[in-house]
């Protein structure tokens, strides 16, 4: 290709380069002129939505009902609003989009988005405004349809009320003067609603109908409430206080102290907040008067509680004076019988006073434990306390009599545990003497080339333990604790000797064992050969765990898992 036809070639992409990048700015622009050409027709049709037709339509009904100053000073206040946003803000906004246009069409796109943004905000504002001032609006020109709908339902409310008493009006003896006197209020109040509305007084029709909501209200929760305030507070809670008041009589008689309910002093405080109730109750306030009342009710039930605690606290406590009593005695006779033949126990098995001294303690807390008892019995005699503290006292005190008892039985079991000791302590030396007997004839069992010197050291250390053991066995007296400890050093190495005597044979039989087998390999093989010889080297020479290693490494070479038939065989 020559250089003509590469400078053509060149010009040609710039040609096209250039030619892509006219058209994709175009594409560009033309987009960013119908966004802000679709914006700034959003911002039009908004600003004309602000001023609607209802807002008139809703004026020209309130100037028709005018028929006081009141409502006059109302509507042209709202008139005086409403021109404020048709003849000055809504001019405003139109100035500010003419503003806009000129933007768009010098298209200066940074300053116009800033002045779109601050436009969308005025636009919003006074939209706000004109929203508010007709529901303002409104509240007079929808006020007779909405209070005409609440007030038919507040006579609907207000008539089943006035039924409901009439049919029940013995329930509401205690209050039927100041109820008749409130439905004459709530009658009064509808005729004023009348008067109110047919003289389009309508920010005073929404004070009667507000008065007459609140007034139904409380009827209605005055009906709903005081037959059960009036039924608690004259007949129920009457009648739990003489129950009461007859079982307290009678209990105290039988002996019961129930001077901790304070049952005279509650009473009188009941008899006070249920006036309080009755006077509130008069005005036609029940607020808190059921919950104060059910309150009353549970505290009177927690005394029929407390009544039948104190008899069931009487029978635990006739139930622990009986027992207690006859148990500490018992206790005291066992734990004196014990301390009488303390000398000899301490002789005989090498005690100490400190190891002897629970029996001091026991004889201590047992004449405590007696003491308290007494003063309880006295306390019960008096008539001091309630039963219920009398049987709790009681209760703990057989708890420290319990422990005290776990005391001595565990006292008895270590004491009676010394004889039983020393009886299996001599049981245990014969067993002893067995295993080491045991242990000699297994090592004698299998012809050794060199018993291990491992085996008459532990063979020297079990002899001396045993002599030992039979030493402390002929002692006067008898050191329980240090014969415990010489018996368990001796039963420890007898065993060690043992299990060493039994390894070493049965790994003596098998590193004899494998020699053998691997002996078939030896003219074969040269490596098997070496490790044979190694293996009867450390055979002769009592390393027989070496030996065997080293066996069964050589057969491997030729046959590997050797290791596995011979254990095989060694258990046929």
């Amino acid at each position: 290709m020559t250089s003509t036809a590469y400078i053509l070639l060149g010009v040609t992409y710039y040609v096209l380069s250039m030619a892509i990048i006219i058209v994709v700015l175009n594409m560009m622009s033309n987009k960013e002129k119908k966004y802000y050409q679709k914006e700034i027709s959003s911002l039009e049709r908004n600003k004309n939505l602000i001023i609607s037709a209802s807002i008139l339509s809703e004026l020209n009904k309130v100037e028709a009902l005018i028929n006081n100053s009141e409502l006059r000073e109302i509507y042209e206040e709202w008139l005086a609003r409403f021109k404020e946003i048709k003849d000055e803000e809504v001019p405003k906004i139109t100035d500010a989009l003419l503003e806009i246009e000129d933007l768009f069409n010098e298209k200066n796109y940074k300053e116009l988005q800033a002045k779109i943004d601050q436009v969308e905000l005025d636009i919003y504002y006074v939209k706000s405004k004109a929203n508010a001032l007709l529901e303002e609006i409104k509240t007079i020109t929808l006020s007779e349809e909405r209070n005409r709908e609440t007030i038919t339902k507040l006579k609907a409310t207000y008539r089943e009320l006035v039924a409901k008493y009439n049919n029940n009006k013995n329930d509401y003896a205690e209050i039927n003067g100041p109820l008749e006197l409130q439905f004459e209020n709530v009658d009064k109040l509808f005729s004023a609603f009348e008067l109110a509305m047919d003289n389009n007084s309508y920010t005073e029709v929404g004070k009667i109908v507000k008065a007459i909501d609140d007034t139904i209200g409380n009827l209605t929760f005055i009906i709903d409430e005081a037959p059960s305030i009036i039924l608690m507070g004259k007949v129920i809670i009457p009648n739990k206080i003489k129950e009461i008041e007859n079982i307290e009589s009678k209990m105290h008689k039988e002996g019961y102290n129930l001077d901790y309910l304070n049952i005279a002093y509650n009473v009188a405080e009941v008899n006070k907040k249920i006036n309080d109730i009755f006077t509130r109750l008069s005005v036609l306030n029940v607020e808190d008067s059921i919950f104060e009342l059910k309150t009353i009710i549970d505290y009177f039930d927690s005394i029929f509680n407390d009544f039948d605690k104190e008899k069931i606290s009487r029978k635990l406590f006739d139930e622990y004076a009986r027992t207690i009593l006859v148990k500490t005695k018992k206790l005291q006779k066992i734990n004196n019988d014990l301390f009488k033949k303390l000398d000899a126990i301490k002789y005989s098995y090498d005690l100490s006073d400190d190891d002897v001294k629970v029996i001091d303690v026991i004889k201590t807390e047992l004449e405590t434990i007696e003491k308290d008892y007494d003063e309880i019995i006295n306390a019960h005699r008096s008539k001091s306390f309630a039963y219920s503290r009398l049987s709790k006292e009681m209760e703990l005190l057989n708890v420290r009599l319990t422990k005290s008892e776990e005391k001595l039985e565990k006292a008895l079991r270590s004491l009676g545990s010394l004889k039983e000791d020393e009886l299996r302590a001599r049981e245990q030396l014969d067993e002893i003497k067995d295993i080491l007997k045991k242990a000699k004839i297994k090592i004698n069992s299998y012809k050794l080339p060199v018993t291990p010197k491992v085996y008459y050291v532990q063979l020297s250390e079990a002899t001396m333990a045993i002599k030992e053991m039979i030493k402390e066995l002929d002692k006067k007296p008898i050191s329980i604790k240090v014969l415990n400890t010489r018996v368990d050093t001796a039963r420890d190495l007898v065993l060690k000797l043992y299990n060493t005597s039994n390894e070493t044979v049965k790994t003596a039989q098998m590193a004899e064992l494998a020699i053998v087998y691997g002996n078939r390999y030896r003219p074969v093989n040269k490596d098997v050969d070496v490790g044979i010889t190694k293996a009867e080297s450390a055979f002769y020479k009592g390393n027989f765990k070496l030996s065997l290693e080293n066996a069964i490494n050589a057969i491997n070479l030729v046959e590997p898992g050797i290791y596995k038939r011979l254990i095989e065989y060694s258990q046929k």
